[in-house]
């Protein structure tokens, strides 16, 4: 099968490579498409994420195939694969569980300490691909035949935003600031319309972006290159400060923009995949404003509803992939993703 292979940072080669053979319960898929996450690009130019500092402490697993945002078809199965078949369509979710360590006995599996990810591990091969393999213990679900392949595509980073704001637990008297307007932060600005609180806030720098943010539920967005944010916000919140701040971005200084800008007692939610460490005034977070610093890793248990979401209409998808190349045009579609104003999502399709 063609498919693109990581084997250093800056080293992706589109080659042939074998398709997976199956081993009892796993599930052949035919991918029919792949988002480009933005760890997809980090993990590219050599992120410290992911790559490491050195082979001790490095996360991906060389050489091995990216791509977590895939859906496809299932065209075999081996063993017990429960109620699955050949001509389902499904997704599965971006996690690998061991199923054997503590989290994942006490059903927090996103958060395993094998902590596989498609894409990153050679025996957990990504989307990049004309064939992926689902392991066992890969969580799938099936996708409705109404689903378009844009749909399809968006369920992956669309949980992680609704993940992300079950952690922010939004209520209806809340100021919400969005910060960093991707396909995922687009998404949020809808996903967090839905909770009715009393203001969404978008922060981003890019035009298009910010327009698609407000049709998407945002009731205003801020350009921080444009305009003092911190000024803004207190003057929309009569000086206090919002409630909730979700880091988006993966900016460092985002990060710090949202301890400047939180009320007392305000949440802050760290979604995005930092670039750098990140200092912070611990005192703003303790004795200041008594903080609650919150993570946001992967899904957690949220696929069904936003499959649900993505059917009722309630989770809107126009717009969000803006591109879609060829596997084999997978340069041009990563520098799309990076350098053209106007991409949100970009995907691949073998």
């Amino acid at each position: 099968m063609s498919a693109v292979v990581t084997y250093a940072p800056g080293d992706n080669r589109y080659e042939e490579y074998p398709v997976p053979a199956l081993s009892d319960g796993e599930i052949l898929l035919k991918v029919r498409g792949c988002g480009i996450c933005a760890g997809d690009l980090k993990a590219y130019h050599g992120g410290i994420r992911v790559w490491g500092i050195s082979e001790a402490d490095r996360y991906i697993e060389p050489p091995c195939i990216p791509g977590h945002e895939f859906y496809g078809e299932v065209v075999e199965t081996k063993g017990d694969v429960g109620d699955f078949q050949a001509g389902d369509i499904i997704c599965a979710e971006q996690v690998v569980p061991c199923n054997e360590c503590y989290f994942c006995k006490n059903g927090t599996y996103w958060m395993c300490t094998r902590s596989a990810v498609f894409g990153f591990k050679e025996y957990a091969n990504g989307g990049f691909a004309e064939y992926v393999k689902l392991p066992k213990t890969s969580l799938k679900h099936k996708l409705p035949k109404t689903f378009t392949k844009e749909q399809s595509v968006l369920v992956e980073p669309i949980a992680c935003g609704m993940h992300a704001l079950e952690q922010a637990d939004i209520k209806n008297d809340d100021v919400v600031v969005i910060s960093g307007l991707g396909a995922i932060g687009v998404s949020m600005c809808n996903l967090a319309n839905l909770k009715l609180p009393k203001l969404v806030i978008g922060l981003e720098i890019r035009a298009e972006r910010a327009e698609m943010a407000k049709a998407y539920g945002a009731d205003l967005v801020l350009n921080p290159t444009a305009c003092n944010v911190a000024e803004e916000i207190m003057k929309l919140t009569d000086g206090l400060g919002c409630s909730v701040y979700v880091e988006a971005s993966g900016s460092p200084r985002s990060a710090d923009q949202g301890l400047a800008v939180l009320c007392n007692h305000g949440r802050y939610v760290q979604m995005g995949v930092l670039s750098d460490l990140v200092s912070a005034d611990w005192n703003t977070i303790g004795d200041g404003k008594e903080l609650t610093i919150i993570g946001s890793h992967l899904s957690a248990k949220v696929y069904p509803a936003v499959i649900r979401g993505i059917e009722k209409g309630l989770i809107k998808t126009d717009g969000l992939i803006s591109h879609c190349y060829k596997l084999a045009d997978w340069k041009r579609a990563y520098e799309t993703a990076e350098c053209d104003p106007g991409a949100v999502k970009v995907m691949l399709e073998p």
